[in-house]
């Protein structure tokens, strides 16, 4: 009979971790490590495609809310299977006019 070892589901999904990075667009000021922002929220996601579907809109899916807006996302260690995204608060980001 077969056996299943391990845990599978670790590489199925990823931890993401939402962190606002509003302060950096309203103070204009560079980029800090992932680890030093606050936290929006945290969510398990499939891998499959998960690079391209963070910055297809799955953020604002799974902050559940309108109020902040995809802007960057990395690994900091690949094997880790740990994601961070990078959100804006809308009210920071203007629209331009066309």
């Amino acid at each position: 009979m077969a056996r299943l070892d391990g845990v599978l589901w670790e590489y199925n999904l990823a931890k993401v971790v939402f962190v606002d990075v509003s302060d950096d667009y309203r103070f204009c000021q560079e980029p800090l490590p992932c680890e030093f922002y606050p936290v929006v929220s945290e969510a398990w996601l499939p891998v499959h495609r998960l690079t391209e579907r963070l910055a297809g809109g799955v953020a604002e899916e799974a902050l559940s809310g309108p109020e902040y807006l995809y802007d960057w996302h990395e690994s900091v260690d690949p094997g880790d299977g740990e994601w961070y995204v990078g959100v804006v608060h809308r009210e920071l980001v203007k629209p331009t006019a066309a």
